[in-house]
């Protein structure tokens, strides 16, 4: 597990990468936007249905944005942000949700062919 600041610089780190900015990032998760940017800082920790949000949006599960591995392991979706929506990112959100949903499920059935 990684600290506060970390998280909140991974965090700045891919919203940037991502081409957005703390406004649209805090309406899509229905905060305020000093919230993102006391989060970014490392002055706030992230409620974990907050965290688990953002994740989906960019791609990256829970374990991968708290911990010290596998950090650069995500799915990757290209859009312009000066055109996206907050019912954008939800679509987005949700299709980063089912994505790596099937990715987990398709490695906890290769392990448990490994096993056999």
């Amino acid at each position: 597990m990684i600290s506060t600041k970390e998280v909140g610089k991974r965090i700045k780190k891919i919203r940037e990468e991502s081409g957005l900015n703390q406004i649209q990032v805090a309406k899509f998760i229905g905060v305020d936007q000093s919230y993102i940017s006391k989060i970014e800082n490392g002055e706030r920790q992230l409620r974990l249905d907050l965290l688990e949000k953002l994740a989906n949006l960019f791609g990256y599960s829970m374990t991968n944005l708290m911990t010290d591995n596998s950090f650069d392991t995500h799915l990757q979706i290209a859009f312009r942000s000066d055109e996206i929506e907050i019912d954008d990112l939800n679509s987005i959100s949700e299709i980063n949700k089912i994505a790596l949903n099937l990715q987990e499920m398709r490695k906890l059935v290769k392990e448990n062919d490994y096993e056999r």
